[in-house]
Order: structure tokens, then C-alpha cells, then sequence
């Protein structure tokens, strides 16, 4: 039977994907860090980073749990590792230091650290691994198709954003954020760690 079931397709399973993804993928929380981006000159393509986002979500939909099991790697052991990159971030979002150097073949900040692990992060993968067990996946591609829609209009908009706002408003912000997104890593490490610890325990 094929994966793609366009006769399951359900109005409000489609919904509740969109949904779903929208709060976890959080792109609008992540503008504040968009526009720092911008304004240290690193250079962010909305339109590739939605796409980019889009191709790496939908690949981890359709074979994300094939892909770990090769590599004998569990959902758990890869939201520690992306866990560890938002912790790396946002350090250098508080303490103003240069971590993430790019010194690869893509000269901007479209892959990383936008597109991962901020848009298409550990948080991201394990939510459309939960889907699946509960959706079909036409109506996790719908959910999925609105949020990269989405995400292009809130990069679109960072572009005219950062153009309204002090850099001392700037800075700031990106502080507050970086604390948050450093909260945020903590809590996906720790959730993600303490199963695996005990995983790893004889039992009694």
C-alpha cells in the first residue's frame, strides 16, 4: 500500500498537523534570532530556507525512523544532539561570541543555524514522528506545505522588520531570546536524557 493515501485525506487531521507543527516549529519566536542574523551582515534567502526546511521535514517524515535505525541511532540520542546545537546558539545569542563560524561551502546563515537546528531541529523531528503514529500522512504533507507557506511570509517580513528597529532594540532582544532559546535547550536535554539514562540502567 502506498504511503501517500490520498483517499484518507481528513479536513481536520490536516488541521490538527498545521497546528501541531506550527507551535513547535515556532517560526515567529524565532524572528527576533532572523533578525540578528540580518543585522551581523550573515546572510538568510527566505525562499531557499523555506524550502531547505521543507525537503529535510518531509524527508524525516516519509524515512526519519529508517534513517536512525541505520545509524542504530534513537529519537531520544538525536534531540540530545540537537539539544546541544540550541545550547551552542544561544550562548553565542548571551555571551556575544562566534561559535557557529560557517566556514563551509554555503556562505550565509540560511542552513545553519536557521534552517537547523532552529526551523528544522530535534523538536520538529520527534513531533513528525508522533504524527505519524496518529495521521495519515497526506494530511501530515498538508499541515506540513501551510507551515513552510508560513514560514516564508515571517522571513519575507523579518527583511522589512529589521529595518524598523534600533539596534539597541536589537540587542536586547536578542539577549532576552537567547535566554529563552538557552531555557529551551536545557529542557529538550534534560527530557531527552534522563529516558535515555535509564534506558541504559539494569533493571532491579
Amino acid at each position: 500500500m502506498s504511503i501517500l493515501n490520498i483517499g484518507a485525506f481528513n479536513l481536520q487531521d490536516a488541521l490538527s498537523s498545521f497546528v501541531v507543527l506550527f507551535a513547535v516549529i515556532d517560526a515567529i519566536g524565532s524572528s527576533p534570532i532572523i533578525i540578528s542574523l540580518r543585522r551581523e551582515g550573515r546572510k538568510v534567502e527566505s525562499g531557499k530556507a523555506a524550502a531547505l526546511t521543507g525537503c529535510i521535514l518531509l524527508a524525516f517524515l516519509i524515512c526519519g525512523e529508517w534513517i536512525l535505525s541505520l545509524f542504530q541511532v534513537d529519537v531520544k540520542s538525536f534531540a540530545v544532539g540537537g539539544a546541544i546545537i540550541l545550547f551552542l546558539l544561544s550562548l553565542e545569542m548571551v555571551l556575544d561570541v562566534v561559535i557557529f563560524r560557517n566556514n563551509g561551502p554555503m556562505k550565509s546563515a540560511t542552513l545553519v543555524p536557521l534552517v537547523f537546528p532552529l526551523l528544522a531541529g530535534a523538536a520538529s523531528f520527534t513531533t513528525l514522528l508522533s504524527l505519524r503514529a496518529e495521521y495519515s500522512v497526506i494530511n501530515i504533507l498538508i499541515g506540513l506545505l501551510l507551515n513552510m507557506i508560513w514560514i516564508y511570509v515571517v522571513l519575507k517580513a523579518t527583511e522589512k522588520a529589521q529595518r524598523l528597529f534600533t539596534d539597541t532594540f536589537i540587542y536586547i532582544i536578542r539577549k532576552f531570546f537567547g535566554i529563552i532559546l538557552l531555557a529551551i535547550s536545557i529542557r529538550l536535554f534534560t527530557s531527552n536524557l534522563i529516558p535515555l539514562i535509564q534506558a541504559f540502567q539494569p533493571a532491579p
